[in-house]
């Protein structure tokens, strides 16, 4: 007797099996232990043996596995994206990665598919929102964007046990038509086009930074006299500028009926700028000889606009500052960049285009790609992928290509022209 008792307990972590007086078949499956130390168990139930068998069986694989839902009352999508946006994401990525992330969470994410339990939301559901989202007229890189956001926030779910897979790693995001994102550079004429119009302007030398050596927008708005060395001809890049953040500054109610960004009394609430996110971006950069003159001459235009301005100048250090000093606006810059297209008569285009054009001429010039990976920022190990985005191939590049397929096949040109001549006299 006492050595069936002994075969018959169960070890220590070994789930229970029984018939209940409800005439079902149920189990207590141990799960770890909750917050506060006491051992967690959960309670399943099956009409028969077998049934419960197979389902215990899984839950234990997961317990094992790491992926069950941990105790306590499940996570809606709605509750844990707004969770994860304000206490894990924001405290770690940058301000303008979290303003992105926010957006797609309040929204589209939790509008669409917030009352989905996190452990029951199907690929199915993200699906159906993104053709819910570019019905209503969005585009597909913002629901790429709801995608990205949603896949990241899951997969942080799942690491911590609150779900079990990831839906939107397995979800299909809308197919991005090809040309939507497709960039084509200003040519040489163009770029000839805007210089004549930028030396009409205010921060000129702006403007050529960006088409010269392909200066990304807070990068150069970002820029101070320390970083510039004029004599020895090169800047060091080390801080962004950050798109600026405003509060109420005339209480919680805004009596003054505007945006928090149009308030008469508003409050910033995000930094100037910030370091560079990777060691790539803090990197020296050499200047043309012409862009040297340009920032020469734009140093003493801002001396003597100092100058004017008085005690009303706002002193900050920036390299491209306002009429009255103080750092300049990056929606500020990109109204600018259209107007300058539109006086230059040059198609419309990007602010970002200007990049590309600046790493495109860089290899038409033959630069080698170590250097034109310095000049632009980017990281060795994403270079080659980086090149392949903004490098584009011209018309003068595949006319060269095809001149140099012509002489190594057919000969060099003058054989050509004889060999014409003797088919014609044949």
């Amino acid at each position: 007797m006492a050595e069936e008792k002994k075969r018959t307990r169960r070890a220590n972590g070994e789930s229970a099996i029984y018939l209940g007086k409800d005439g079902r078949w149920h189990a207590r499956v141990p799960m770890g232990y909750k917050d506060d130390g006491t051992p967690y168990r959960r309670h399943l139930t099956r009409p028969t043996r077998k049934e419960l068998v197979d389902e215990v069986r899984r839950l234990e694989k997961q317990r094992d596995e790491g992926s069950a839902r941990q105790p306590g009352k499940p996570w809606t999508v709605a509750k844990w994206l707004e969770h994860w946006v304000e206490n894990i994401a924001k405290p770690v990525v940058s301000e303008n990665t979290y303003a992105g992330y926010e957006v797609a969470v309040r929204v589209h994410l939790v509008p669409g598919i917030g009352r989905h339990r996190i452990d029951r939301l199907e690929p199915e559901h993200l699906e159906s929102l993104y053709r819910r989202m570019q019905s209503a007229g969005s585009k597909a890189g913002t629901a790429h964007q709801a995608h990205r956001t949603a896949r990241t926030a899951l997969g942080e779910a799942v690491r911590r046990g609150h779900a079990a897979k990831n839906a939107a790693a397995l979800a299909k995001p809308p197919r991005m038509e090809e040309d939507e994102n497709e960039v084509e550079p200003y040519s040489v004429d163009e770029v000839q086009s805007l210089l004549l119009e930028v030396n009409k302007r205010r921060n000129s030398a702006r403007w050529m930074l960006a088409l010269a050596l392909g200066l990304r927008q807070g990068e150069t708005l970002g820029l101070r006299w320390s970083d510039v060395d004029l004599d020895n001809e090169y800047l060091k890049l080390r801080r962004n500028r950050l798109r600026p953040k405003y509060e109420h500054g005339c209480g919680e109610a805004a009596p003054c009926g505007r945006k928090a960004g149009y308030c008469p009394a508003r409050v910033q609430v995000r930094r100037e700028t910030k370091n560079t996110k990777s060691r790539a971006g803090r990197r020296a950069v050499p200047l043309p000889g012409p862009l040297v003159v340009m920032l020469r001459s734009h140093r003493e235009a801002q001396a003597r606009e100092r100058a004017v301005a008085a005690n009303l100048w706002t002193e900050s250090e920036y390299v491209f500052t306002k009429p009255l000093g103080g750092p300049l606006s990056p929606n500020t810059d990109y109204h600018d960049w259209k107007r300058l297209l539109e006086d230059a008569g040059v198609r419309d285009g990007r602010l970002h285009d200007a990049r590309h054009t600046a790493g495109t001429v860089l290899m038409l010039l033959g630069v080698p790609d170590r250097v034109i990976d310095q000049i632009m920022g980017w990281e060795p190990g994403g270079a080659a992928r980086m090149r392949a985005r903004y490098l584009h191939v011209t018309d003068p590049m595949l006319k060269e290509a095809a001149r140099k397929i012509s002489h190594a096949i057919w000969g060099a040109p003058e054989n050509l022209a004889v060999d014409k001549d003797q088919d014609n006299e044949a």
